[in-house]
């Protein structure tokens, strides 16, 4: 195990704000995502390519909180890591392999949205379940392939007689580390973002072209409005999650690989991007919730179920009330 000394950080919010997000984020998204899956492999009978896409997303968020316990333990903990290089190297697979799959399969849902929206006609042969199970599986493989190196990089060592696990690789390493960094930068967030934007600017253009049209009538006109506010909500969550974590990332790696010796600059960098990592997971509970919000019909269908659950528990609540009313009075 190596040994490390480095620039004095300060941690003290690290105890705090990472657990607390990181829990918050845990139970909101294996909630939501858990939710999402339910209703899409219980109550679909055919399978679109839009609702293939949504699931391969729910299930990349699911992996993505999978992965958060560990990491809450270690905040918790000041940093300390009691779970071996082997469990360390696989939390950071797992966490970077489910982030760059959820860019992917948001930017294949904006091509999605894209095409179906600007080139319907044209769109129809290019939205088949074929060809989205064949994109959908080679997501997964793209992304283990790009993600596979962090196997290499990532691993335990210890600094001031403490175990930690590297977020992306120890200190002595960073130089050989920093070109792959840069590589999932580009491939992983730059590609995928400047996709996203350039579909929902599209697709805002056209529909809000056609709203203002005169001649559309006032429903299909109240459909296009709403589904413009959809869209510009979901490119400025997109835009919020994602930009600043990369950013504060790229910085920081760039700071330890260039000027490891300013250490207030050091510390700057790192705070910036511990503080900007929780926003990034709030990706994962945002993305169900638009879902549902986006979909009438999965709205339906959840509301549906909630109010038997509710019809099933009202009764046994009766039953107890006027059981205890009838032994009071006896």
């Amino acid at each position: 195990m190596e040994h490390f000394h480095i620039c004095p950080v300060t941690s003290y919010y690290q105890r705090i704000l990472l657990p607390v997000c990181y829990s918050l984020v845990f139970l909101l998204g294996l909630s939501l995502n858990g939710a999402l899956l339910w209703c899409v492999c219980c109550g679909t009978r055919r399978w679109s390519s839009t609702v293939i896409y949504m699931t391969n997303l729910a299930m990349t968020d699911l992996f993505y909180v999978l992965a958060l316990p560990p990491l809450i333990i270690s905040n918790a903990m000041d940093g300390l890591w009691p779970f071996g290089n082997i469990i360390c190297k696989c939390v950071r697979f797992f966490f970077l392999v489910s982030l760059h799959c959820s860019m992917m399969f948001l930017t294949c849902i904006s091509v999605h949205r894209f095409l179906g929206v600007c080139f319907p006609i044209a769109a129809v042969r290019f939205r088949s379940k074929k060809l989205a199970l064949l994109v959908s599986g080679s997501v997964w493989t793209l992304a283990s392939a790009e993600v596979f190196p962090t196997l290499v990089f990532a691993r335990t060592g210890v600094i001031d007689n403490v175990t930690v696990c590297f977020e992306m690789t120890s200190p002595g390493h960073f130089k050989v580390y920093f070109p792959y960094g840069l590589f999932l930068v580009v491939v992983g967030f730059l590609i995928p973002f400047l996709v996203i934007v350039t579909c929902y600017c599209s697709m805002m253009k056209a529909l809000y072209c056609r709203a203002a049209d005169r001649i559309c009538y006032c429903r299909k006109a109240y459909m296009r409005s709403k589904t413009l506010y959809t869209l510009f909500v979901v490119c400025l969550l997109f835009v919020v999650c994602f930009v600043p974590y990369h950013v504060a990332r790229t910085v920081y790696l760039f700071v330890r690989v260039y000027m490891p010796e300013d250490c207030a600059l050091v510390n700057t960098v790192i705070i910036s991007f511990k503080v900007w990592k929780p926003v990034v997971s709030l990706n994962c509970c945002a993305n169900p919730l638009l879902y549902f919000w986006g979909s009438g019909r999965h709205r339906q269908k959840l509301r549906a179920w909630l109010w038997r659950r509710k019809m099933r528990v009202q009764p046994s609540v009766c039953l107890v009330d006027v059981g205890g009313t009838n032994r009071s009075g006896g």
